[in-house]
């Protein structure tokens, strides 16, 4: 196999796995959305699980979280981009996701010790909450300045304007998280925004189905 065969090869697995991870952070919140409906209507839901409703608190009621992060966070970190440090920023926002995974948030369907380590769920929940916003940030960086770099074409170009719109707007949710203004599920309407930005981060990044496709990107 020549050379450049090779690189067409690694070009188009790079592509998938870009896609792959794109479309799982879009899906997330609404799988885990429909997961928990379904456990309400068959078995219940804790008091105030709705009125305080995030992804991260459906964990304690239906598996797609654990499926669908840990799946992520694992392309991710898997993710070789174009050099080392595109490779380390990636692998620790997939780092990041696990412990999202693994050490649970406090909620009304919490118990006292959660997790696979069995901590204290106020403990599991300060790491929770920590590595849930480092994986944002490092995901918005990716999308703000190694997403943008390459060749300045014009599909590059308009590529580009998406990449700062979504890494501003993953920012932003994080922000919008720590203004005092409650409303219902608003945690997880704020996820699911972050989420999107996420998504369509990656997926144009990754050219899905060929869109603004540039060979020099």
């Amino acid at each position: 196999m020549s050379e450049r065969n090779t690189d067409d090869i690694e070009k188009i697995w790079m592509k998938r796995i870009r896609n792959l991870a794109g479309f799982m952070g879009m899906i997330l919140p609404w799988v885990s959305l429909i997961g928990a409906i379904l456990v309400a209507r068959t078995k219940g839901i804790p008091d105030g699980f709705w009125g305080d409703l995030s992804i991260s608190e459906t964990y304690y009621v239906t598996p797609p979280l654990v499926g669908i992060l840990t799946t992520a966070s694992v392309i991710l970190m898997c993710y070789k981009g174009y050099n080392l440090k595109d490779h380390v920023i990636s692998a620790l926002a997939g780092f990041f996701g696990l412990m999202i995974v693994i050490f649970p948030c406090n909620c009304p369907a919490a118990s006292d010790i959660v997790g696979f380590f069995q901590l204290p769920v106020k403990i599991s929940h300060i790491i929770h909450s920590t590595s849930a916003v480092a994986f944002f940030l490092l995901l918005s960086y990716m999308s703000l300045f190694q997403f943008t770099k390459g060749a300045d074409t014009s599909n590059k170009h308009i590529k580009n304007i998406i990449f700062r719109i979504c890494g501003i707007g993953m920012l932003c949710s994080l922000a919008l998280m720590l203004i005092p203004i409650d409303f219902v599920a608003k945690i997880f309407i704020v996820e699911a925004i972050a989420l999107t930005f996420f998504g369509v981060s990656w997926l144009i990044k990754g050219e899905v189905f060929g869109i603004l496709s540039d060979d020099k990107s």
